[in-house]
Parts: structure tokens; C-alpha cells; sequence
């Protein structure tokens, strides 16, 4: 998907592209390919591959959610090179962002990266999100919290529906078939609070592979104990 592709999807789907936005994204792609020679940072660093698997990817999450009405605040937990809460800020300026990720380098990346882009209301914390999530400013106060390709579904439950509040959403973007996970995750989903509201699969432009979209509701509070110490969600998932 090339840029101009890129652009005419967007529009298509009714997404606010500009011109503007637009030289954002080439520039958010300069600056990942210059980093990334550096330190790693994705697998994926073809401009082609980029604009599709990273950009448009990423941007998947307004064809469902429309970030452009109620939604004040997100937290991306384990956002990596900043998918998919970078993108959706260029797209939506007026959202308040939040990144967590556990690599210091990562986050010195985003720090250039949000100066490049002019990027103003991205928070951004080297932090574990076990940890994070017990930090009375942030827990239970997000409208939204994403997490892509982090973890399965029991384990991202965890890390994730302590920080999104009552009546808040909580998207997991996913590329394998996730019916196996959220059959596993469904005690832990109920337990943290949460209620499954919808599974939305669909097909990257291209045949670029299957992808979804698992959207939960923030139902109750979650209880003060989760989530556990550090390591813990991942070593013995809730069942």
C-alpha cells in the first residue's frame, strides 16, 4: 500500500485524511526507518509494508470506535513503535494519550518521534503495566485502552481493564484467529470487570492477512489486587 493508496482508503472509509496528516506519516516513516537501524524495533520497515501493516493497521480501530465523539482519553499499553495509539493521534489531534511500554528505548524513540510529528497531549511512561495500572492517578480512568499483538487475551485482560473505566472500551487488535483466546479469557474478562461486546474480524486491503478487533466493556470496577505482580499474568494467566 502506497502512500497514495494509503490516502484513498482513508478516504473511502470516511477517515479524516489531510495533507497535513499525511506528511506526518511520511514523516513518522523517516524517522522509524532511521531509528530502526539502531535499535529494533519492528520487523517490518519496507514503506510499502509500513503504510499497510503499521499505518492503515493501526487506523483499523476508527472504522469501529468513532474516536472523534466521547472519546477524551487512550492508553496504549505495550505500544512498541507506537501502534496503534500514534496513528490514531494524528488522525484524532484532539485525543489524550497515554503510552506505557517496558523499554526504555522504545520510549526515547516515541520522545523524538512526538517532537517531530508536533505531536502535543502524548504521555509517555518506561513503566511495566502491572505497575502502572496500580497508580491511583491512571487507574480506572481511561475512555479507551488498546493493545496490539501483546500478549493472548487473558493475559492483556489483566494488564489492560484496570486502566479503562467504568463504561470505557478496551481494544485488543489482533492478527490470529482469537476464538480459542477469548474462550480462555473469559473468566478473567468477567472477573476484571469486563463484558465481550464484540469479536470483528476482516481482511487487510491487498489479502494482507486476516486481522480482528475484540472489543470489551468495561462493565464493574476491577478488583484492587489485579493486576498481579510483574511477570505474574503471563506465568499463570487467570483461568
Amino acid at each position: 500500500m502506497n502512500p497514495e493508496e494509503f490516502k484513498a482508503e482513508l478516504q473511502k472509509r470516511g477517515l479524516p485524511i489531510t495533507e497535513e496528516k499525511m506528511k506526518q506519516f511520511a514523516d513518522y516513516l523517516k524517522l522509524l526507518q532511521e531509528w530502526n537501524q539502531k535499535i529494533n524495533l519492528t520487523a517490518i520497515t519496507e514503506k510499502e509494508e509500513v503504510y499497510l501493516k503499521h499505518f492503515y493497521d493501526s487506523l483499523t480501530a476508527g472504522l469501529y470506535v468513532d474516536f472523534s465523539q466521547g472519546v477524551h482519553s487512550l492508553c496504549d499499553v505495550g505500544s512498541g513503535a507506537g501502534f496503534p495509539s500514534i496513528p490514531l493521534k494524528i488522525l484524532y489531534p484532539e485525543i489524550s494519550i497515554t503510552i506505557v511500554d517496558s523499554l526504555n528505548k522504545r520510549i526515547k524513540f516515541l520522545e523524538a518521534l512526538t517532537t517531530q510529528l508536533k505531536l502535543e497531549g502524548v504521555h509517555l511512561y518506561h513503566d511495566r503495566a502491572e505497575i502502572f495500572a496500580h497508580n491511583k492517578a491512571f487507574r480506572e480512568s481511561f475512555d479507551v485502552v488498546t493493545a496490539r499483538a501483546v500478549a493472548r487475551m487473558s493475559v492483556l485482560s489483566e494488564l489492560c481493564l484496570p486502566l479503562v473505566k467504568k463504561g470505557g472500551k478496551f481494544l485488543a487488535m489482533k492478527a490470529a484467529n482469537t476464538e480459542e483466546e477469548l474462550q480462555d479469557a473469559n473468566k478473567a474478562i468477567t472477573l476484571l470487570g469486563g463484558k465481550l461486546t464484540e469479536d470483528i474480524s476482516f481482511v487487510l486491503p491487498h489479502d494482507a492477512g486476516e486481522r480482528h478487533i475484540v472489543m470489551i466493556e468495561k462493565r464493574k470496577e476491577t478488583p484492587n489486587k489485579y493486576p498481579r505482580k510483574p511477570g505474574l499474568p503471563n506465568k499463570k494467566p487467570i483461568k
